[in-house]
């Protein structure tokens, strides 16, 4: 899932949700998803969630219920986490600082009656690279059942993302967002955000997916969630997002070669390094190498007159 740089940078082509992406910090899109889709992934979770010990510490939260690698605990996960309006909306948030975006994770959340509201923060503080430019992260929160503000649906501070990110106190008020299955709730990773405290008799579940830039370690380990007798079972452009691809120059390699190799089983022989390079270093490197042959191999010779 490559990403064209130079459709990015012009606003002028950004959908109405990128725009208030990139100036609120958050878009909630209603009916990204057909509530079909929703409904059969909620049941396929739901012997999952039953069996789900509660999470321990604080910041989880020990009324709450996570578990990930939910690419394999539902056959219908794949059309959600390839939607194509959110892709669109990662790749504009993300395009500038990668070649390719990935997977970060796709976990499923459940708040229990008496979870309490949830530590504010951003999610872009898993990376200790700079801040206040450069975006990391773009999240969605898929709600499987209503999202309210008596039951902990998320809060979000709107305009706290980017540059303020550097603020210590946000200059707006939070916004609840409140939601219906089919909605997507997205938000940057530099937005400040929690979920909300669940005051109601109803167990609140949704799921998390996020999107990073390619060349992070993402939050969930793509390849021991899914190793490649699994990831060989997706779609190509899903087990390319899940991991098994390379982001160019040639990061992410197995012997010098896409991961996706793995997907015939792990080669007895030895296997040739093969250059992936961008399509700009990868006409550098031909002028380069061409001023090295000697004549009559296609090149100047490098000690030519």
């Amino acid at each position: 899932m490559l990403i064209n740089h130079g459709a990015l940078d012009e606003r002028s082509h950004r959908s109405p949700a990128a725009n208030a992406l990139m100036d609120r910090g958050y878009a909630v899109l209603q009916g990204a998803a057909p509530t079909s889709l929703i409904e059969a992934i909620a049941a396929d979770l739901g012997p999952r969630y039953e069996a789900t010990p509660f999470c321990e510490g604080g910041f989880y939260g020990e009324r709450t219920k996570r578990f990930g690698r939910l690419l394999i605990r539902s056959p219908h996960m794949a059309d959600l986490v390839m939607n194509p309006a959110i892709l669109e909306l990662a790749e504009t948030a993300l395009g500038n600082w990668c070649e390719r975006i990935q997977l970060n994770l796709a976990q499923a959340i459940e708040l229990r009656p008496g979870a309490l509201a949830q530590f504010p923060h951003r999610d872009q503080d898993m990376w200790q690279g700079a801040l206040g430019e450069v975006e990391y992260l773009v999240n969605v929160m898929w709600p499987l059942t209503p999202f309210t503000e008596e039951n902990g649906a998320t809060i979000i501070w709107p305009g706290s993302h980017g540059v303020e990110a550097l603020v210590e106190e946000p200059k707006e008020a939070p916004i609840i967002a409140e939601a219906e299955p089919g909605d997507a709730i997205v938000f940057l990773g530099s937005t400040l955000h929690g979920a909300g405290g669940n005051r109601s008799r109803d167990v609140r579940r949704g799921i998390i997916v996020s999107y990073c830039l390619g060349w992070l370690k993402p939050y969930e380990n793509q390849w021991l969630a899914y190793p490649p007798e699994i990831a060989r079972t997706f779609s190509p452009d899903v087990a390319a997002l899940a991991g098994y691809a390379q982001h160019r120059p040639n990061l992410g390699n197995f012997e010098g070669q896409c991961p996706s190799v793995l997907f015939g089983g792990y080669p007895e022989d030895p296997i040739a390094a093969i250059d992936a390079l961008r399509p700009d270093q990868q006409a550098l490197l031909a002028d380069y190498v061409a001023a090295q042959r000697p004549e009559g191999e296609g090149g100047r010779g490098a000690l030519a007159a």
